[in-house]
């Protein structure tokens, strides 16, 4: 990978800890590293996991339109969208994550909750996000894909959690990497850092610079505050969906 810059102020540590781990999850397959993830981060810092499945409510009002419809993933067989079908496979979703959470902590004297929520992704994970805790975010889909992987509720909540948002995406070990303007680089989480290993600065220098800086990255994360990311987004409305590491946004 490309060598961090040498030049910027010491990092220093934030020294509180996040109050609780919020992982979103949705049952499916690339949200368990992204779970086990949250059990390592939240058994480090002895700190609360807290899973929540948000049960989506539009889509359950839709259900009750007489013309709603839906195709199936493998047949492609189009057939009336009900609401009992839909109650039902909500159901079997957080049967799953139960059991996928019971998985991930097996054995661990770890703190945990699964909190299943019905409503929309966004308004009930800011309800239930506080400025101490560090939210978790799972990449679902694959690198050179448009940010349609993270959808609307997703990077509205890097854009506005009272809390640092880490976006997951599965890497090896490496620096976490800070994205510094003007010389000025953000306070690192001591959470993050025992995540991912050591701070380094890497200057900002626009969104296709630091793309180029950042895809010869195999391991580490990527940290910036959200005025960062915001700048980026207008000069690359599809920024998100080049980084190969986790990114993590400070509010």
């Amino acid at each position: 990978m490309s060598e961090p810059d040498d030049a910027g102020p010491a990092l220093e540590a934030v020294p509180e800890t996040p109050a609780r781990v919020l992982a979103l999850h949705d049952a499916a397959g690339p949200a368990q590293a992204a779970l086990a993830a949250a059990v390592r981060l939240a058994e480090r810092q002895g700190r609360e996991l807290v899973v929540l499945v948000v049960e989506d409510q539009d889509l359950l009002h839709s259900a009750a339109f007489p013309f709603a419809r839906e195709v199936g993933g493998h047949s492609g067989r189009v057939r009336r969208l009900s609401v009992a079908a839909l109650e039902a496979g909500l159901a079997r979703q957080g049967e799953r994550v139960r059991q996928a959470l019971a998985r991930a902590v097996a054995g661990r004297q770890l703190p945990h909750s699964l909190q299943v929520r019905r409503g929309r992704v966004l308004e009930e994970t800011l309800a239930l996000a506080v400025p101490g805790d560090l939210l978790l975010l799972n990449r679902a889909g694959e690198t050179g894909a448009s940010t349609a992987w993270l959808g609307a509720s997703g990077l509205a909540l890097m854009l506005s959690a009272p809390c640092p948002v880490l976006v997951w995406h599965e890497a090896a070990a490496g620096p976490l990497l800070v994205a510094s303007v003007a010389g000025e680089s953000p306070c690192v989480p001591d959470p993050l850092r025992a995540l991912f290993g050591e701070a380094m600065p890497l200057r900002f220098e626009g969104a296709a610079a630091l793309s180029r800086r950042l895809a010869t990255c195999r391991g580490g994360a990527l940290l910036m505050r959200r005025e960062t990311l915001r700048a980026l987004l207008a000069e690359d409305a599809d920024w998100l969906s080049r980084p190969t590491i986790p990114v993590i946004v400070l509010p």
